[in-house]
């Protein structure tokens, strides 16, 4: 069994809005048996620049959601480190979005498992038997 369960952005969006329909069975299956889910740090800055640009609404400002999101749930922010920035840069050169390449880096020092719906992550050799996408 992995370390943790690491949930993407849209993921960890929809698991918090209990949006699960948008979730495959495999996915929910994953979160409910996990001993720990987490949330890359750089998830609450994609988030939030979503909103801010229109294309994702939070019910409430982010200063507000985010707080109550990790608390009011077993999701852990997982940081940013120093070795998870430069496994980030080690990656195959799928690529260029440095926000997912953290989130992968974040998975893979974790030993963990990474929740995905972004149809790049499939391309990456090193999430292999790491990856459920759908």
């Amino acid at each position: 069994m992995s370390e943790i369960v690491v949930l993407d952005s849209h993921v960890w969006f929809w698991w918090i809005n209990l949006e699960h329909q948008r979730l495959s069975t495999k996915m929910l299956s994953e979160i409910d048996r996990a001993q720990r889910v987490g949330v890359s740090a750089v998830s609450c800055y994609e988030l939030a620049l979503a909103h801010y640009r229109g294309r994702l609404q939070l019910s409430m400002p982010p200063h507000e959601w985010f707080p109550l999101a990790l608390a009011g749930s077993s999701v852990e922010l997982l940081p940013l480190t120093p070795e998870i920035a430069i496994r980030a840069t080690e990656l195959s050169q799928v690529h260029r979005d440095p926000f997912d390449r953290i989130i992968i880096a974040t998975t893979l020092l974790g030993n963990g498992i990474l929740l995905s719906v972004d149809g790049h992550f499939d391309a990456y050799v090193e999430l292999e038997g790491r990856l459920i996408d759908q």
